[in-house]
């Protein structure tokens, strides 16, 4: 490469990567993140021609434009000082222009933020009409020095800009507030939030909690102590403890929790007492709902009664479609054919006739009118989730039904399931 000057044209015409494959060529320094304008300039003053160190000083002729440029390079010195305010702390742009405009005094360095963002241009015609050049080593250092301003801003960008807003929030006029967090800032908003906790009363005492296990296949589990849904007020099984107690999915649970921590979304189970109203103690070994033998039906189940010999939809079913334990059945019906009414009569006769019997009604994507009713007409079990909650919600309880009711066999009791839905 020659040892002239580079044309400002020759450059500003070639891209990015062939003016930084010669700026490393030239030994240029900190020109990887730089624009391709300051590129260009750090070539142009790498490969300047010097002037000899003993070169002798300028005409008298040339004082008037020697002096401009001291002037202007004076002025270019003086921007680049930091515009303080009256903490010590430097200024921000707008800072700046509202103490322009209210007519207060500012140090004679506040024109530091405004000066650095004048146009490349400006500083090309500048360093044109500067006159003759320092020699070639102090030109050098200047070319570093210019160079080094860059990782300076960023520097200024990601660590000053940090303290700024930090002691803007501080000194920031009403009019030119930050809207999105009214509330306490920086460390303020850690010490209101300990003394508000320091305030609550902390009870740490366990509580008792009953509920149906709603276990995961991780083997961890809730305890839904408000039906079968989650709620706030549910408590959280651990591996350990359905391991010890060999707890499954449905089984009634009762014992100690204690209280939720900082961190945590639900209590945690501490101990177990009960298991289905079984005393842990008394607990004997149970058989899996898979490992039982499926029989026919041989045990009729009579819906009809003496004392109430008008019921006569009872009457039909004992003669036409008798039911039995252990036997599955489907009710098909067209809208508003009674089929529910014949579902009330079938709950209600076995409430009578097998009070040993345990009896469910399970209302899916029902109405909650219909909810009501059923339950003001049967008295044991109603469940429902009606048809404006979503369609996971209609499997989840379902689901925990059907495990609720293994439970209950896999204990040697009688269970009828009415599902509608």
């Amino acid at each position: 490469m020659a040892n002239g000057a580079l044309e400002q044209s020759a450059l500003e015409a070639k891209d990015r990567d062939q003016l930084l494959a010669i700026a490393k060529a030239l030994g240029v320094k900190s020109a990887g993140r730089a624009k391709k304008e300051e590129i260009i300039e750090m070539i142009l003053e790498q490969t300047a021609p010097s002037a000899p160190a003993s070169a002798a000083p300028a005409p008298t002729s040339s004082r008037a434009s020697t002096s401009s440029a001291k002037s202007e390079s004076e002025s270019v010195t003086s921007s680049q000082v930091a515009a303080l305010g009256a903490d010590g702390q430097p200024l921000s742009e707008w800072e700046i222009e509202l103490a322009e405009h209210e007519g207060t005094p500012i140090a004679p360095d506040a024109r530091r933020r405004t000066e650095q963002t004048e146009s490349r241009s400006d500083n090309r015609e500048f360093r044109d009409n500067r006159g003759p050049r320092e020699p070639r080593n102090d030109n050098r250092n200047d070319g570093r020095d210019n160079r080094n301003n860059g990782p300076r801003n960023y520097n200024d960008q990601d660590g000053g800009n940090r303290n700024r807003n930090r002691n803007r929030r501080r000194r920031t006029p009403g009019g030119f507030r930050n809207t999105r967090d009214d509330g306490p800032q920086g460390a303020d908003r850690y010490e209101s939030n300990e003394m508000q906790d320091s305030n609550e009363p902390i009870n740490n005492d366990p509580i008792e909690v009953s509920g149906y296990l709603d276990l995961r296949d991780e083997g961890y589990g809730f305890l839904r102590v408000n039906g079968y849904l989650a709620s706030q007020g549910d408590a959280y099984v651990s591996v350990r403890l359905t391991r010890q107690f060999n707890l499954r999915k449905g089984d009634h649970v009762t014992g100690m929790s204690r209280p939720a921590g900082r961190n945590e979304k639900n209590a945690g189970m501490l101990d177990v007492r009960t298991i289905n109203g079984i005393d842990v103690d008394k607990m004997k070994p149970r058989p899996k709902f898979e490992d039982l033998t499926p029989l026919f039906p041989d045990e009729k189940l009579e819906l009809s009664t003496a004392s109430d010999p008008t019921n006569m939809t009872a009457r039909i079913i004992d003669l036409i479609s008798p039911i039995g334990k252990g036997q599955r059945g489907i009710i098909v019906s067209p809208p508003k054919a009674g089929k529910t009414t014949v579902m009330k009569t079938i709950a209600t006769s076995i409430e009578k006739n097998y009070p040993e019997v345990k009896l469910i009604v399970l209302l899916i994507d029902e109405r909650p009118e219909e909810v009501t009713d059923m339950r003001r007409t049967v008295k044991g079990e109603v469940v429902s989730s009606t048809f404006d909650r979503p369609s996971e919600e209609h499997t989840h309880v379902a689901e925990l039904v059907i495990e609720k009711a293994k439970r209950m066999v896999e204990m040697g009791q009688d269970v009828v399931i009415i599902l509608d839905g």
